[in-house]
């Protein structure tokens, strides 16, 4: 009974590692994943419970590994959940044996589990008496429609049927890694087997460029099971970005024409509502490489008995489509058995190679096909020392040789040239983050939003568009989008393919006139490119530097008088800014990320201290100096400070710091995990242009300035995750333009003050997990303006009774749910 125990083990499963998801830890992220792979596993097993079919001892076997890893797991998340999650070293080890189990468990899905049972199961559900009685109608009606169908030599002109046996497809190395999108295809074709109003209509196939949706496609087409299904009657047409409507749409009508609709040939496009023909037996339209709604709204014919299948880089919306599946990237077992085929003509490492050099060079390819084939074909019969220095040139964004360029990179640049000038140029940005690493959405849109001239609103635009383009890949969360939603918590990655492809398509220019300037990953000094054109200006908007440990002779002397936004990363534990920065009289955002384990310390900070336009500024896993009065001058436009993972000192009584002085225009300040920070500065409330303050996720802070409520212009104050917190500070009644307050998982914040009545235009109030309120003040009567609290059910009721009084109030009680709908990109 393996295969009940694992389900039952994978179903508490999940619900462990949905709540821990929930908490601000630093086990979310492998939560995040193991959520992904065990929901990946478990409709798996709940068809091999209910299937009836008796196992055989080895795949027995195999059921029985999967217990025991989900038992692993099991025990893990309940450690996780019952770890304070103040203890970092005790999270960070169960975080990386949840990574452990994640990979033992994608292992088993990956192999024999997927390649023997899943195929048992796949074909006992087609094997139904049902499916054969269909089948044999449909081959008797096929039988006695053939002596009648005719097909003259014009229509053979206009309709392009799939041809099954002439090499449509490519060779079976294309193959590699596909199986487990030919049976979801399958599946979402194969859902509604009967055609009446009721049936499903479109589907769609959607992935990254060079994903191999195109194979995918036409590998259904060839499948026999497909075939038998529509009775041969498949259409296969490329529409391409400048498609010919008309000759499109006169081909999809003669191919519905010869299927006999009723007798009647002409046919119109329904995209609203259902026509009153129906086909005679069940027809398959592919539309290959659709590059717009527009287009693809044109050529859907809404006629009971055809099915249209959709194949593009841009994912629907469900209102187009039924269902949709969106292309996996190959695991790294499929990878490299793609690149062997390319480079070997085997699949497999050859023997006394450099298997080292070669998994390098696949793991710079990140699962992508077209990746895999076009560099392993550039490789192929190459020497060593062409391939070691190829693999330095991926290092570096560069590509290895002119097939290289032409091949992989132009063919993906298809997807940048589709895109508006402003959206395009959002996209070339995003080469200026390191590979391999998230990046804040609160940065990005940040920089968009200095460089391009945009709001906030039009920047998270951008992104949506460029995700659904598969541009990129937002890490999804419920707060994404909120009117209130803070960014800082949330990410976005891309493919290092696409990262690539943005820093070559912003290289074309001489190094002194790129728009980007950008320098990968480097242990210490700059390119030598840069130091032999340092005697003249580089103009560059937007520079990104990513090195070790830097001291000032690693600096050269350089001018950037347009820059407008600068990027430094780096993996050491002490910094040194460097100089140049006073050579950038127009830099409007400094970002500077330290991605090694410890906090580093940050020195020569005196050079900020001319950036007059500055606006922006993200300091991450820093140790930030006391700052003495005239150390720095005032940061006069700065608008924006956020503090992620940081050392501070900002005492008042030991600095005579004076933060309303340094930064007079403030209007956002973020400190996110500032763990040694027991209380903010009171110059800070003296900082009148303040509309937002989050201070999240730090530890040791206990109270907030007794001068709170001298921030009048204050509109969102988020202070949670703050577990020594007990009160809210005296004076809130004097935020009368407060609009949002976050008060969650403050575990010892014993109430809301009386004085929260006065905030006449709070509109949110977020308050999970706050166990020890357990009543309302009186007051909150009062807030007239207030729509939505989001609180836990046990003080619910209590807000529930506030309906009455509040007209227009909703109370969202904050429910353990494990629908995982939210984290499906």
């Amino acid at each position: 009974m393996a295969d009940l125990f694992a389900g039952e083990i994978a179903t508490e499963l999940l619900k462990l590692l949905i709540t821990i998801t929930r908490k601000a830890c630093l086990c979310k992220p492998s939560a995040q994943q193991l959520i992904l792979t065990v929901n990946q596993l478990l409709p798996i097993i709940t068809e091999i419970k209910y299937s009836g079919v008796e196992l055989t001892q080895t795949r027995q076997h195999q059921l029985d590994k999967i217990s025991i890893v989900l038992q692993e797991a099991h025990e893990l998340a309940l450690k996780a959940l019952n770890s304070s999650r103040w203890n970092m070293y005790k999270n960070l080890q169960l975080a990386r044996k949840m990574d452990k189990v994640e990979k033992k468990i994608s292992r088993f899905v990956q192999g024999p589990l997927q390649a023997h049972v899943l195929a048992d199961l796949h074909h006992v559900r087609f094997e139904t008496t049902e499916r054969f009685d269909r089948l044999d109608g449909s081959a008797h009606r096929l039988e006695q429609r053939l002596g009648l169908l005719k097909i003259d030599e014009e229509m053979d002109q206009m309709v392009e049927k799939v041809d099954f046996d002439d090499g449509m497809c490519e060779n079976e190395l294309v193959k590699v890694g596909i199986e487990l999108g030919i049976r979801k295809v399958k599946d979402m074709i194969f859902e509604d087997q009967v055609f009446d109003e009721m049936s499903q209509w479109v589907f769609g196939v959607n992935g990254i460029g060079g994903s191999g949706k195109t194979t995918l496609v036409r590998e259904i087409c060839r499948d026999d099971e497909v075939r038998s299904y529509f009775n041969n009657r498949i259409l296969f047409l490329t529409v391409s970005q400048s498609p010919n409507m008309e000759e499109l749409r006169r081909k999809i009508r003669g191919f519905l024409a010869d299927s006999e609709l009723n007798g009647c040939s002409d046919i119109t496009p329904q995209w609203t509502g259902y026509s009153n023909l129906k086909t005679e037996t069940p027809v398959l339209v592919v539309l290959d490489d659709v590059w717009s709604l527009q287009v693809l709204q044109q050529l859907i014919f809404k006629v009971p008995g055809c099915k249209t299948l959709v194949v593009s880089r841009i994912k629907f919306p469900p209102s187009v489509l039924n269902s949709s599946y969106e292309l996996e990237l190959l695991g790294e077992d499929d990878a490299v058995s793609l690149f062997c085929h390319t480079a070997f003509g085997r699949p497999s490492i050859p023997p006394g190679t450099d298997e080292n050099l070669i998994k390098q060079i696949v793991e710079k390819c990140k699962g992508l096909p077209l990746a895999l084939k076009v560099i392993g074909a550039s490789l192929r019969d190459q020497p060593e020392k062409y391939w070691s220095g190829a693999n330095k040139r991926l290092s570096r964004a560069q590509p290895i040789n002119d097939s290289h360029e032409a091949e992989l990179l132009n063919r993906m640049r298809l997807s940048i040239d589709y895109l508006s000038e402003k959206v395009r140029n959002c996209f070339l940005d995003l080469g200026s983050f390191p590979e391999d690493k998230k990046i804040p959405l609160d940065v990005l849109i940040n920089v968009w939003t200095e460089l391009h001239d945009i709001d906030e609103e039009e920047g998270y635009a951008i992104l949506d568009e460029l995700s659904s383009k598969n541009l990129l890949t937002l890490v999804k969360d419920s707060r994404a989008g909120d009117r209130y939603s803070s960014y800082y918590e949330i990410s976005v990655c891309q493919h290092d393919v696409l990262r690539d492809l943005a820093i070559h398509m912003s290289s074309f220019e001489s190094v002194n006139h790129r728009k980007r300037l950008v320098m990968a990953r480097r242990e210490n000094g700059v390119p030598k490119e840069w130091e032999r054109d340092v005697d003249e200006p580089f103009l560059a908007r937007i520079v990104s530097v990513h090195t070790g440990e830097m001291r000032e002779m690693d600096w050269p002397k350089m001018e950037f008088p347009k820059a407008e936004v600068l990027i430094l990363n780096f993996d050491s534990t002490e910094y040194l800014l460097p100089q140049f920065i006073e050579n950038m009289p127009k830099l409007r955002a400094l970002v500077l990320i330290n991605y090694s384990t410890k906090t580093a310390e940050i020195h020569n900070l005196s050079v900020l201290g001319n950036l007059t336009s500055l606006r922006s500024l993200w300091f991450e896993k820093v140790s930030i100096p006391q700052l003495p009065k005239k150390t720095i001058l005032p940061l006069t436009n700065l608008r924006k400070l956020s503090l992620l993972l940081c050392k501070i000192n900002l005492k008042d009584e030991e600095s005579e710091l004076d933060l309303s002085h340094l930064f007079p225009r403030l209007n956002e300040l973020a400190m996110d995990h500032c763990i040694e920070m027991t209380k903010l500065p009171s110059s800070l409330c003296r900082v009148k242009t303040l509309k937002s303050l989050s201070i999240t996720n730090c530890e040791s802070l206990e109270e907030l300035p007794c001068d709170f409520g001298k921030l009048l212009f204050l509109q969102i104050l988020r202070v949670y995750a703050c577990p020594k917190l007990k009160t809210l500070p005296v004076g809130v009644k004097n935020l009368i333009w407060l609009e949002h307050i976050d008060v969650s998982q403050c575990v010892n914040l014993h109430c809301l003050n009386e004085e929260i009545g006065g905030c006449f235009n709070l509109k949110e109030i977020v308050m999970r997990e706050c166990p020890q309120i357990k009543n309302l003040p009186k007051s909150v009567s009062g807030l007239r303006s207030l729509r939505r609290v989001i609180c836990d059910e046990e003080v619910s009721w209590h807000w529930k009774e506030m309906e009455k009084e509040l007209p227009g109030l909703c109370v969202q009680v904050v429910e353990q749910c494990f629908d995982l709908d939210w984290l499906i990109e």
